[in-house]
């Protein structure tokens, strides 16, 4: 697709993982036989990024990827994180359904023939390399982060054009157009920052982050709003606030320890090492024959071709 000069340009930031494992769960498997390799992850990923680019129009595609699911930074600080996702018996490998494990590499690979842009980054994951190339445009473009995941939320900028498209309720096709006045409405939280301390506060079972006993989403948002950071309110714990009594101030002071690094897990790297590559939307496909090749093999032709029509690529 060749860039118009005129046309607004915007970034779109795809967590890849989320959106394939969503597919994945939500696209009916059309095999006849059971010896028949498994596309519907492959399937319904693309056709979410052809619903994406046509309904909201970027310039500007990365689907980022996690090149570590648990890193062990993160891990060190709390050692539950994620543990609940290991394969039995494992402390590095993620949990994943047999029919989905194989297609992750055709997704890559679907990629790659097409030309739309894939990130990692060693020892990160997903949302890190997000944040990353969030930090990395902000102000420079707008920037649309499309995941099923709430962490993210943390990243939303009114004043810089940074949106999340959260898919958790409504899909790719209806999600949730996260801005501040949206934190403010759901979470009573202002600010992206402010929605990541009252997420420490909560914590967040699937992601094995324990939060503060007694504490979820309604009092987190109301602590943090009271005392205005999550530091602020450690610090009135510390110096014995009569606001904060009886089971509420045991608990936070029982926390101390978690709160000391929750923090750093929750919040997503501004800085990972992500490469530094042209993330415009591809002008060619690609690899044609490769692609052809990938979807003649494994009957993905209409998506492919629905795709390459959204990014006004001739098939």
């Amino acid at each position: 697709m060749a860039l118009d000069p005129q046309r607004p340009q915007k970034l779109l930031l795809m967590d890849s993982a989320s959106l394939y494992f969503r597919a994945f769960f939500g696209v009916p498997d059309q095999r006849t036989s059971p010896d028949e390799p498994p596309t519907n992850a492959l399937r319904g990923f693309l056709d979410m990024i052809a619903t994406l680019v046509t309904a909201h129009a970027p310039t500007h595609v990365v689907a980022c990827w996690d090149d570590d699911w648990r890193p062990q930074w993160r891990v060190d600080l709390v050692p539950s994180y994620k543990t609940h996702r290991l394969v039995d018996g494992s402390d590095v490998v993620e949990e994943s359904p047999d029919d989905l494990t194989p297609q992750v590499p055709l997704i890559r690979e679907a990629l790659a023939a097409i030309g739309i842009v894939r990130l990692g980054a060693p020892g990160f994951e997903a949302d890190d390399v997000i944040g990353t190339l969030a930090e990395r445009h902000r102000g420079v473009m707008p920037v649309d982060v499309v995941t099923g995941d709430r962490d993210l939320l943390q990243l939303v900028d009114d004043a810089h054009g940074i949106r999340v498209l959260y898919t958790g309720r409504g899909g790719v096709r209806e999600p949730d157009v996260a801005t501040q006045s949206y934190l403010h409405e759901r979470y009573a939280v202002p600010t992206g920052e402010a929605y990541l301390e009252m997420s420490v506060l909560r914590g967040d079972t699937s992601d094995g982050l324990p939060g503060v006993r007694g504490i979820g989403d309604k009092t987190a948002a109301q602590l943090i709003a009271q005392y205005g950071t999550l530091a602020a309110l450690r610090a009135a714990v510390d110096e014995g606030d009569p606001a904060l009594r009886g089971a509420r101030r045991a608990n936070l002071e029982a926390a101390s320890a978690y709160l000391d690094v929750a923090p750093t897990v929750v919040r997503v790297a501004r800085d990972a090492p992500v490469a530094d590559m042209d993330l415009a939307l591809p002008r060619t496909v690609a690899d044609p024959g490769g692609l052809d090749a990938l979807a003649s093999t494994y009957g993905v032709e209409n998506p492919v071709r629905r795709l390459l029509t959204a990014l006004d690529l001739a098939p």
